[in-house]
């Protein structure tokens, strides 16, 4: 497929390709804290849902490599075609097992009724991309797709303007305790590790979360 018929969200996955780009070191660094969380999960299954999951670069880079991989469930939603066909490709090239990709919107909470209550729940790549008022519902029904200290990992940029701030006392308010917050500075990317500290929110089948922004031409760099 050239570049002409690609959708913009797969043009911007390139970027990943670039180990020098913000996005490769976002992806490091959310690799690191996800097999991390892995390792911290109780015994037996562990379930993790990545909320607009692109070509799943974080989860199944994480997955080729880890020792409890055999124990993962996970469920990628993504809306974008060629993602999805890039993302089951990549799976099946790694010989991954028990990895799902749902071409779905990932804004509402319909698709991931058959995944919840999840142990690691992934919302990289969204932050950025939708209004303040999606940002802060998301955050505070979050935890209703979550099993009991499940773990929580969210990115944003830091550009102007930078919201890292809200969105960490956002997760304070919905009962989420952090425990790490990498950032390699203003105008670069935000990374939080959260963990569920309060009963969660029950499980709603229809509600809508967030709608990502319509994005101009690929020269407007959209938030990660």
């Amino acid at each position: 497929m050239d570049d002409s018929t690609r959708s913009f969200w797969a043009t911007w996955h390139d970027a990943y390709d670039d180990p020098g780009s913000d996005l490769s070191e976002r992806l490091i660094a959310v690799q690191r804290r996800l097999s991390d969380a892995i390792d911290e999960a109780p015994p037996a299954a562990v379930r993790v849902i990545s909320a607009c999951a692109g070509q799943g670069h974080d989860v199944i880079g994480v997955l080729k490599t880890h020792p409890r991989a055999s124990d993962v469930h996970a469920l990628l939603v993504e809306s974008d075609d060629h993602n999805v066909r890039v993302a089951r490709a990549r799976i099946a090239a790694a010989g991954i097992t028990g990895v799902d990709v749902l071409q779905a919107d990932a804004g509402v909470t319909g698709p991931y009724r058959d995944a919840v209550p999840a142990h690691v729940l992934m919302l990289c790549g969204i932050f950025g991309n939708v209004s303040d008022e999606d940002l802060r519902r998301t955050v505070s029904n979050a935890s209703m797709l979550c099993a009991p200290r499940a773990t929580v990992l969210w990115t944003r940029h830091r550009r102007d303007p930078d919201r890292s701030s809200e969105v960490r006392e956002w997760f304070a308010e919905a009962g989420f305790a952090e425990f790490a917050f990498d950032s390699p500075g203003p105008d670069r990317f935000a990374l939080g590790a959260l963990r569920l500290a309060v009963p969660p929110l029950p499980y709603v089948s229809d509600l809508r979360l967030f709608t990502f922004r319509a994005w101009p031409p690929p020269e407007v760099a959209p938030g990660i």
